[in-house]
């Protein structure tokens, strides 16, 4: 059978030549990722791209294309970190009959607390739906401020009567070594990113 593919075609606007080859990279590595991790095939001449494969595929790609346009209007050197981050940020195919994720709302203290985009939308309700929730991802991207800021609200709400902060003390084939300092001096700068997200 063979798959239905839908072209779509876009401008990159404002247009700006040095942005437009941040955006491409350097032999057009950064779109030539773009098309590996989504499986489409992008051309373009000039500003005007056009984007070929499955409909949703095309408008991931899109998607990801004008965000990283917009990106290098404020760094125009585009890293293939930025593009994997780019790329990840886009939400996951859902499996068939998987309901939308809803916009779960956190609230501490003063401040309310809502998944950004598709995906953190989708692990806040992982959080609230099941006992154990596995996080992965790159830097950066809220995992652990938003387990942290739903382990506060549980507090507050009286669903839980403790949060425990937990790291091990030495993971596989790791060791602590013999630098100055108890174990709690060691371990503290590990366990600083989810003190940080409680404040």
């Amino acid at each position: 059978m063979k798959t239905i593919t839908t072209p779509v075609t876009f401008h990159l606007n404002p247009e700006s030549n040095q942005r437009l080859a941040g955006l491409c990279g350097e032999y057009n590595f950064n779109l030539k990722q773009v098309e590996e991790r989504l499986g489409v095939k992008i051309s373009h001449r000039g500003h005007l791209f056009c984007i070929d494969g499955r409909f949703d595929a095309v408008k991931q790609a899109e998607t990801v294309l004008q965000a990283l346009y917009r990106d290098t209007e404020t760094d125009p050197a585009l890293t293939a970190e930025k593009v994997h981050l780019a790329i990840s940020q886009i939400p996951y195919d859902k499996e068939a009959g998987e309901p939308e994720a809803e916009d779960i709302v956190i609230r501490v203290r003063k401040t309310i607390i809502q998944g950004r985009n598709p995906n953190q939308r989708s692990y806040l309700r992982n959080i609230m739906t099941h006992d154990l929730t596995f996080g992965i991802g790159p830097a950066g991207t809220g995992k652990t401020y938003l387990a942290v800021a739903c382990a506060v609200q549980a507090l507050a709400d009286n669903e839980v009567d403790r949060i425990i902060l937990v790291r091990p003390a030495i993971e596989a084939g790791e060791r602590l070594g013999f630098l100055p300092g108890d174990i709690g001096q060691k371990v503290d700068p590990y366990l600083r990113p989810l003190y940080d997200a409680l404040y």
